[in-house]
């Protein structure tokens, strides 16, 4: 009885087992690709871009960017495919047709409902659509369509179609009554003679095993195969798992195997004969179990549309994820014995059972706990044939499934054999309180005390070929000790011993050399200076990165990890190379850092959340070929506008832009943006990308993982934005580009620059005769200035002419004052000698008659005939006239010369009356009495012929000017 239930319960285990690593599982939510819940199926086009049938529509992603193109009647998408012609077929309810790219590169679609009769297109969802050489086919429950050359030729069930797929290049469509048919000749067939299934069951798929030969899977009776003679039950002891698991969708991924996505159970991954090699479900990070879709892309990683979300698993990847416990354990130490995995966690150590498979991680079993392991597992090591586990609470060697204490002091770190014969008699381990000793004797082992005067914590310790312990302390520096004859001589090596300093130095054994990893890249150990160097060799490869952690493996390729990035140097080639895995980035444990690796295949890596394996050789190997296509262009002024959809004239071609296609912007749009992507699913964070603008700069960018670039402002010309990616291997791929033309504003073309060129002709023509006006005006102005100038000189000099005038009149004005001053005192003068002589013969009159002396008598008449003789006064008087002419502009010549008749006397009375004398000063100059000076004023008058009521003195001045 018990052997009975023994084996009932085997298969039960057998299947709650699965492989020890899974791949990464990215969920992919309703907000995240902005559709519908539901995703009802999946292709890829040539160019690696996903597309998925969703409820809201046709779904796109190309690794970065999600799309959403609707139906036109909105309704529900319930299967695409990519037809020969690079059309994306799809179908949803009442309506079939197909996307190509509109003149801008963004898909619409082209309905083929006008080409089906009024009574078919009421024919509900579209649930497969199969292209077979230039046929499309369609699938509803009604009808199966099939399109070819513009046409479209219909059959109606015989009852109901309940599915259709290809395999071994045919199509096969089952039909509730007929059974399974297949596609010949132009009709529908059955495919046996008995073509009915052995259960009335739906089949979900249809894979070719071999020629001749299907499996086919069903909704509710698990497998099927196929073969000449009809169908029958595949001998497999998962048939009732997978009939109570109900089998909704399948996929092939490869010859070997094929993915069966179901409604409770997720995805199941079997072999041939129905043997299940993996499974996924919520427990291994699925959103949900109900699967309605599932494909496998070029790089046979798997898609899976499900109930509520999209969800990728990184089938293929050579990087697989190991969790001992469901909840989270950080993952510090490993070690395999034999066919044992142990694993040291945070939470205790784990075992499990390997199978005889070369990538232990496709290993199927479950995690145990080991016994008495709880807690902080720090170390596992091989010594002497048995496992010595370091643990926060001790040391303990393990076997059968327990461990023992050898040690109960807290925290041991490391265990390290001092001896090269094996078996080691004495054992070095780091604590956290310095080196402690145990001894080796008859398979046991004792701990045999402690190194005095050191209690530094001895995580990272290793032994050199002299067996000289190094220890290094992250915050202390790093120490040799010497073992042997029990010296334990200490010395420490510090920034005084050529280390570039005293924090984060890290101590190894690689290549039998002793290295430091520190914060200005590797140093390496001069015994003969007995001092640290920079290492020349690992400069050159990884330069003065800051390095936490060495392993050398066993090809002799150096593992590293540089902050929080795994990398290795690989010296498979004749030149070592740097290889980094990005995909590990962030997930390792810091401070905590373990590389375990086993051999090629089998690399383990403690992280966060347990541990990864790295199948290093299929990683190397099964890198994708790369591609990168432009998948967005917009164009922004005030509002965003789509420039460029993704698609050139094919639906799937982003190969090569038609001429028709090279866009022509108007200047106005002042920023473009360019969205590329490389569809390489599962790498992603191994892909960088660098961009140039020709046109803009010769310059590609720096290598980057963003995926956007957008400029601003750009000038007119023609520009090609070019792109190309690159992954961790260095690979690069081929540029993709994109051309478009700037064109310059209004004020910047030929015609306005023809006009520019006109106006500026124009304007110099307009300045040349401005100028030359100017200058007119100028010389106009000039010449006035200087005939004003000159005008005004003159008056100068006419004013200086009239003051020279004025003051030579004056001083004429002043001599001719002065000459009439000098004629008139000459005149008083002869007015007063006149009338001295007049008194002088009047009292030589008065004296002769007083004197009786005759003879003085007749001397006084002698004298008085003397004063009254006549020339001396004509010579006084021609000196006068002389005089009075010079004065007064000859006025006795000009007399003379008007009236020649006038006597001396008459002269004398006109000179006398010019100088306005008296009267009575007349008569004295011209010795008469008063009343004959008026008489010769009135015969003077008569003479000159002038009346009465002339004056004569004004006539006189008239005379003279």
């Amino acid at each position: 009885m018990f052997k009975i239930l023994l084996l009932l319960c085997l298969p039960i285990t057998i299947l709650g087992q699965n492989t020890i690593g899974l791949p990464e599982v990215v969920n992919y939510t309703k907000l995240l690709y902005k559709g519908g819940l539901q995703n009802w199926d999946i292709k890829q086009d040539r160019n690696g871009i996903i597309y998925i049938a969703n409820n809201e529509g046709m779904l796109s992603f190309d690794g970065h960017f999600w799309n959403l193109y609707p139906l036109p009647n909105k309704t529900i998408v319930r299967s695409i495919a990519i037809g020969p012609d690079n059309h994306i077929y799809a179908g949803g309810q009442d309506e079939l047709g197909y996307f190509i790219p509109a003149k801008n590169g963004q898909l619409q679609f082209i309905s083929l409902t006008n080409l089906l009769k009024p009574a078919e297109k009421l024919f509900g969802d579209i649930w497969e659509i199969i292209p077979q050489g230039q046929t499309i086919f369609f699938r509803s429950e009604d009808y199966i369509f099939s399109y070819n050359q513009g046409s479209i030729l219909s059959v109606k069930a015989p009852g109901k179609w309940v599915f259709m797929g290809s395999a071994n290049g045919q199509v096969y469509a089952q039909d509730i009554k007929s059974g399974l048919l297949v596609f010949k000749n132009n009709s529908w067939q059955p495919v046996a003679e008995n073509n009915q299934l052995p259960f009335a069951d739906f089949i979900t798929g249809i894979h070719a095993l071999q020629p001749g030969t299907s499996l086919l899977t069903t909704l509710k009776n698990g497998l099927l195969l196929l073969n000449s003679n009809g169908a029958r039950l595949l001998p497999s002891p998962n048939n009732q798992l997978f009939a109570d698991a109900r089998i909704y969708a399948t996929a092939t991924i490869d010859a070997n195997r094929i993915a069966l996505a179901t409604s409770n159970r997720g995805v199941f991954i079997i072999d041939s004969t129905g043997h299940i090699i993996q499974s996924f479900s919520k427990t291994e990070q699925l959103q949900n179990n109900n699967v309605l879709s599932i494909f496998s892309d070029r790089q046979s990683n798997l898609w899976l549309g499900l109930d509520n979300g999209i969800d990728f698993i990184a089938y293929n990847s050579a990087i697989k994820h190991i969790k001992p416990l469901l909840q989270e354990a950080s993952g510090y130490a490993m070690l395999i014995r034999g066919k044992q995995l142990l694993a040291g966690t945070s939470s205790g150590l784990f075992s499990v059972r390997l199978q005889d498979v070369e990538d232990l991680s496709f290993s199927k079993g479950s995690f145990s706990a080991v016994n008495n392991t709880k807690g902080q597992v720090w170390n596992l090591s091989e010594v002497n044939n048995s496992v010595l586990m370091g643990h926060h609470e001790g040391a303990f060697t393990i076997e059968n499934n327990n461990a023992k204490a050898i040690s109960n002091e807290p925290g041991f770190w490391n265990f390290i054999p001092l001896s090269p014969v094996f078996p080691s008699p004495r054992i070095a381990a780091g604590n956290y309180k310095g080196i402690r000793f145990f001894d080796y004797n008859g398979n046991q082992f004792t701990a045999s005390g402690g190194m005095t005067g050191f209690d530094e914590s001895s995580r990272y310790a290793t032994l050199d070929k002299n067996n000289q312990l190094w220890i290094s302390h992250p915050f202390h520096g790093v120490f040799r000790i010497q073992t042997e004859n029990n010296s334990n001589a200490i010395v420490t090596y510090t920034d005084k011993k050529g280390l570039p300093s005293v924090l984060n130095n890290h101590v190894f054994t690689i290549k039998n050399e002793i290295v430091v990893g520190t914060e200005k890249g590797v140093y390496i150990y001069n015994s003969a200076k007995d001092l640290f160097e920079p290492s020349a060799f690992y400069n050159k490869l990884l330069g003065t990165l800051s390095i936490r952690y060495l392993k050398e493996d066993k090809n002799g390729n150096v593992w590293f990890i540089h902050e929080k990035t795994l990398g290795v140097i690989d010296f498979a080639e004749q030149q070592p190379r740097v290889i980094y895995l990005p995909e590990l980035k962030t997930k390792m444990l810091s401070g905590f850092e373990l590389i375990y690796p086993l051999d090629e295949q089998n690399i383990f890596l403690g992280a966060g959340q347990g541990f990864y394996h790295i199948n290093y050789n299929k990683y190397k190997r099964t890198l994708p070929s790369l591609s990168v296509q432009v998948r967005k262009v917009t164009i922004t002024q005030q509002r965003d506008s789509l420039l460029f959809g993704g698609y050139y004239t094919a639906a799937n071609d982003t190969s090569l832009q038609p001429k028709e296609q090279v866009k022509v912007l108007n200047h106005k749009w002042t920023t473009i943006q360019f969205e590329y992507a490389s569809p390489v699913f599962g790498v992603q964070t191994n892909l960088e990308y660098s961009y140039r603008l020709k046109g803009f700069s010769d310059e590609w960018s720096e290598w980057s993982a963003r995926t956007e670039k957008e400029y601003t402002n750009l000038s007119a010309g023609t520009y090609i934005f070019e792109v190309k990616v690159r992954n961790s291997l260095g690979n690069e791929s081929v540029p993709a580009a994109y051309t478009f033309k700037v064109l310059p504003p209004w004020y910047a073309t030929w015609w306005a620059k023809l006009f520019y060129a006109l106006l500026l002709i124009g304007l110099f023509y307009a300045l040349y005769r401005w100028q030359l006006k100017k200058f007119i005006e100028q010389q106009e102005k000039f010449e006035a200035e200087q005939q004003k100038l000159k005008y005004i000189h003159e008056l100068e000099r006419s004013k200086t002419e009239s003051e020279l005038v004025t003051l030579r009149n004056e001083k004429l004005e002043a001599e001719i004052n002065f000459k009439n001053s000098e004629v008139a005192s000459a005149a008083m003068h002869l007015v007063k000698k006149g009338e001295l002589l007049t008194k002088i013969k009047a009292d030589l009159a008065q004296m002769m008659k007083r004197i009786e002396n005759e003879q003085a008598v007749s001397e006084i008449k002698k004298m008085i005939k003397s004063l009254s003789e006549e020339e001396h006064m004509d010579e006084e008087w021609e000196n006068f006239t002389k005089h009075f002419d010079k004065v007064n502009s000859d006025f006795v010549v000009r007399i003379k010369q008007v009236h020649p008749n006038l006597t001396g006397n008459e002269l004398k009375l006109c000179t006398y009356l010019r100088m306005n004398l008296s009267t009575k000063e007349i008569a004295q100059l011209m010795n008469i009495s008063v009343r004959g000076v008026e008489i010769s004023r009135y015969r003077l008058r008569k003479k000159l012929g002038i009346g009465s009521e002339v004056n004569l003195f004004d006539y006189l001045l008239t005379l003279n000017s």
